[in-house]
């Protein structure tokens, strides 16, 4: 190969994936350029030959990710906030977005840590694990819970969550914790919440590949919300607080769930870094 075959790679990768429709095309044949190398993405510019065998490995990928397949299950791995989380087939990938609510969950748990007392978190409908993990690397003093009720999902989070204090279950969030009813300072979910009837707005990747049961919830999409604040209720201590990621769409839908069950205070909506609804948060009532 020539001395420039890693850049001629990496331009031609990322035009396939331009014609295929892929969102980020340059970002993607970087990163499994670098991955099927072997090498750090950091350290792709200092790649001027690859072998024959690399040359094809990636092929095989850029054609992967062509079909639609999410660029985490090809490289095996998604980073969320300050860690780097295990992820495949049987798993919902964590989006960046979320990382906005697991930093107002760790900013919840810090301030009761910061107050002399170990924070007690549960993270609802927990899918890889990742906001758990997240709070219990950024809040050393919490005590998590996490529960899953997909198998699949179930074992990707006990992967990633292994070696770590958080107390992971395989169960319905419906009836999760009851031992914990009265005691917990936050609850955190990222619940599934896409209406039945968008079913063709889904993009190619989460409805191909993510788990349904991450992904739709009713007819409006607050089926799984309106459990959530069920739970939550329950679980809380008086004056804790509840978290969840929602759509775009239901930047008042969502909120007027803990609204209308009226023992709920401050009761508010959070945008996203592109200005969009992104989550509820909400403070049980004293």
């Amino acid at each position: 190969m020539s001395a420039h075959a890693a850049r001629d790679l990496r331009r031609s990768g990322a035009a396939r994936l331009r014609e295929a429709g892929v969102a980020s095309p340059d970002r993607d044949a970087d990163e499994l350029l670098a991955h099927a190398a072997g090498v750090p993405l950091g350290r792709l510019v200092l790649l001027d030959e690859v072998p024959a065998a690399v040359a094809a490995a990636y092929d095989a990928l850029v054609a992967r990710r062509c079909a639609r397949e999410p660029l985490q299950h090809l490289t095996g791995s998604a980073g969320f906030r300050h860690v780097e989380l295990a992820v495949g087939p049987g798993v919902f990938v964590p989006r960046p977005e979320t990382e906005l609510l697991a930093g107002w969950a760790i900013e919840e748990a810090g301030r009761t840590a910061a107050s002399g007392r170990a924070p007690v978190v549960v993270d609802l409908c927990t899918g890889s694990g990742a906001i758990a993990r997240a709070v219990a690397d950024e809040v050393p003093a919490a005590r998590v819970h996490a529960v899953e009720l997909d198998p699949a999902a179930h074992a990707w989070a006990a992967r990633n969550l292994a070696g770590t204090s958080v107390d992971l279950r395989l169960g319905d969030m419906a009836d999760a914790f009851e031992e914990l009813a009265g005691t917990v300072d936050v609850v955190v979910c990222n619940p599934p919440y896409i209406p039945l009837e968008a079913w063709e707005s889904v993009s190619v990747e989460a409805r191909d590949h993510d788990p349904h049961l991450a992904l739709f919830s009713g007819q409006d999409g607050l089926d799984a919300m309106r459990v959530l604040e069920r739970r939550a209720a329950r679980l809380l201590a008086p004056g804790g607080a509840v978290g969840a990621e929602h759509a775009d769409a239901q930047g008042e839908s969502a909120p007027a769930v803990f609204v209308a069950a009226g023992r709920w205070r401050e009761v508010r909506d959070h945008h996203d870094l592109a200005g969009r609804p992104r989550f509820v948060t909400a403070r049980l009532a004293r």
